[in-house]
C-alpha cells in the first residue's frame, strides 16, 4: 500500500514491499523514496562522484577514439566535458531543492508530468542496459590480455563479469557503496600514477618503444588534428558516452543522510576531474607515443606501460582498467534499480521493479537491467569485433535523452521560481536559461553528427530513434490501459 510521504522511510516495512500503481504520486513527492536505508556515507558519495568520471569510455574507448581523431580527442573531451559539468550542476541544484533516489525521473514527474518521467526513465534504462553490454564486453577484452585466458570465449568472460557484479548489487546498498568506494580509489590512484609517471618520462626524455616523448611526437605525426576537425566532431557520441555516469551523484542522494551538504561538494569537483583525468590523460598519451600506436582492442594506458618494457606494469594497469569496467557495470545496476522503482510507483514500470528485498535493495529493477545487459553476451558471441562500438552508440542516445531532460526540468524549475511558486537554493546553475539552451543545442548537434559522420553504425543508431519512439508510445498506451483497469478494481 502507499505510504504517507512524511513517514520515516527506514520504518517502512521492506520485506517484499510493493507499491500502489493505481494513481500517480503527488507532484513534488516521490513515494518510491520510501524504504531505503540511509547508509551511504560522505566518503562513499565523494568517491562515487569521482569514480563516475573515470570509466570504460576513458580506459578502453580512448584507444579507439585516438585512432579516429588523434590528439584532437583532448579538445572533444574538453568541449563535451564543459556540457557534462553544466548538466551535473543543474542536477545538483535540483537535488538540493529535493533529494530523491528517483533523481531526474522524479524531477521530470514534478516539472514535466508523468509522460516526461516515463520517457526519460526508460531511455535511462536503455542507456545503462546497453552500457552494461559495453562494460561486460570491455571486461572480456581486458581479461583476454592475459595469455592464460585467451582460449576462453569472449562471451563466457562477459557472462562471468555480469554474474559477479549482479551478486554484489543484490546484497545491500552498503555493499555497493563499499565496492564503489574501493573501485574509485583504485581508478584514481592508477590514473594519478600514470600522470606522475608520464610527466616524469617527459621531463627525463626516456624513450618509449624507441620513441622519445615530447611535443615533436604530435608534430611528427600529423599535428594536433591529423584527421581534421571533422574527425573530432564525428567521435562526440563516444565522448559523451565516456561521461555517462556523472549523473550518478544525483541518484545516490536518496540514500545518504545529508544530501544537501554532500552533493554540492561532489558536483563542484566534476570540472577539475574532467580537466585532469580526461583532457590531461589524452594529451599525455599523445606526447608519449604516436597516436597511431593506440588501438580499440587494448587500453591506451596498458599500451604505454607495455612499450616501456614493463610487462608487469602493463598487467597491473590492465587489472585497473578491468576494475573500471566492473565499477561502471556496478553503478549501472545500482542506478537503474532506483530509477525503475520510482517509475513503478506511478505505474510506468512493471510492478515487480518496485519490489524491495529485506536488505532494502530494489532487486526487481536490478534484475531487469541485468537481464537486458545479458544480451551483450550474445553480442560478444555474434559480433565480438564490433560489439563495443555498437552498444556505446546506442547508449549515447539514452545519455543524451537523460541530459536533455535534466536541462528541460531545470528550465521549468527556474521558470516556476521566477513566478514565486518555489525558491531556488543558493547552490545554482549559473547563467540560466542561456546555459540550458546552449546545452540542449549541443546535444541535438551530437545526434545530428552521429547520423551524418558516424558511419554505418552511427546512421543505424540514429535510425533506431524511430522504433525506440514507437516502443515508448506503445508502452505508454499500455500503461494507460493498466491504470484504467486498476482504477475500476
Amino acid at each position: 500500500m502507499r505510504q504517507p510521504a512524511e513517514q520515516d522511510p527506514v520504518a517502512v516495512p521492506y520485506i517484499q514491499q510493493t507499491v500502489d500503481v493505481a494513481a500517480p504520486p503527488d507532484a513534488g513527492v516521490d513515494e518510491g523514496d520510501a524504504g531505503y536505508a540511509k547508509t551511504l556515507q560522505p566518503r562513499h558519495i565523494g568517491m562515487i562522484a569521482i569514480g563516475g568520471a573515470i570509466g570504460t569510455g576513458l580506459f578502453l574507448g580512448a584507444g579507439a577514439s585516438l585512432q579516429k581523431a588523434g590528439p584532437g580527442l583532448a579538445v572533444s573531451y574538453a568541449v563535451a566535458g564543459i556540457f557534462a559539468f553544466f548538466v551535473v550542476r543543474a542536477l545538483g541544484e535540483l537535488v538540493v531543492h529535493r533529494p530523491s533516489s528517483g533523481s531526474f525521473v522524479s524531477y521530470a514527474r514534478e516539472f514535466l508530468g508523468e509522460t516526461g518521467a516515463y520517457v526519460v526513465g526508460w531511455m535511462y534504462v536503455l542507456n545503462w542496459s546497453t552500457t552494461g553490454m559495453a562494460d561486460i564486453t570491455a571486461c572480456a577484452l581486458y581479461v583476454h590480455y592475459w595469455q592464460a585466458f585467451t582460449s576462453i570465449p569472449q562471451w563466457l568472460l562477459a557472462f562471468v563479469a555480469l554474474a559477479v557484479v549482479l551478486t554484489v548489487n543484490l546484497i545491500s546498498v552498503r555493499m555497493f557503496g563499499e565496492t564503489e568506494f574501493w573501485f574509485a580509489i583504485i581508478k584514481v590512484t592508477a590514473i594519478t600514477a600514470f600522470l606522475v609517471v608520464g610527466v616524469w618520462l617527459l621531463i627525463a626524455g626516456r624513450p618509449i618503444g624507441g620513441e622519445t616523448p615530447g611535443t615533436h611526437v604530435i608534430a611528427d605525426n600529423g599535428g594536433f588534428f591529423p584527421k581534421g576537425i571533422v574527425a573530432c566532431i564525428s567521435i562526440l557520441q563516444s565522448v559523451v558516452f565516456a561521461y555517462a555516469a556523472v549523473e550518478l551523484v544525483g541518484i545516490t542522494a536518496g540514500e545518504t543522510a545529508e544530501p544537501r551538504r554532500i552533493v554540492p561538494k561532489a558536483v563542484n569537483s566534476v570540472m577539475w576531474r574532467i580537466a585532469v583525468f580526461y583532457v590531461g590523460s589524452v594529451v599525455l598519451l599523445t606526447l608519449l607515443l604516436p597516436w597511431t600506436d593506440y588501438s580499440g582492442s587494448e587500453s591506451p594506458f596498458v599500451t604505454v606501460f607495455s612499450k616501456l618494457g614493463m610487462p608487469a606494469a602493463g598487467g597491473i594497469m590492465n587489472m585497473v582498467v578491468l576494475t573500471a569496467a566492473l565499477s561502471s557495470l556496478n553503478s549501472g545496476l545500482y542506478s537503474t534499480g532506483r530509477i525503475l522503482r520510482s517509475m513503478a510507483v506511478a505505474g510506468s514500470a512493471p510492478r515487480f521493479t518496485g519490489v524491495m528485498s529485506r536488505h532494502q535493495v530494489p532487486y526487481g529493477g536490478i534484475l531487469l537491467t541485468a537481464g537486458v545487459a545479458l544480451l551483450g553476451v550474445g553480442f560478444n558471441a555474434w559480433l565480438p569485433g564490433q560489439a563495443f562500438e555498437i552498444v556505446t552508440n546506442v547508449a549515447a542516445l539514452g545519455i543524451i535523452c537523460t541530459w536533455g531532460t535534466i536541462m528541460i526540468c531545470h528550465l521549468e524549475f527556474v521558470r516556476r521560481a521566477r513566478r514565486g511558486e518555489l525558491e531556488r537554493p543558493a547552490f545554482r546553475l549559473f547563467f540560466s536559461p542561456v546555459t540550458e539552451l546552449v546545452t540542449l543545442a549541443f546535444l541535438l548537434f551530437v545526434i545530428g553528427e552521429m547520423g551524418v559522420n558516424g558511419g554505418t553504425i552511427g546512421r543505424w543508431t540514429v535510425a533506431l530513434i524511430v522504433p525506440i519512439a514507437g516502443s515508448l508510445v506503445f508502452g505508454w498506451k499500455a500503461r494507460g490501459r493498466r491504470g484504467e483497469r486498476a482504477a475500476r478494481q
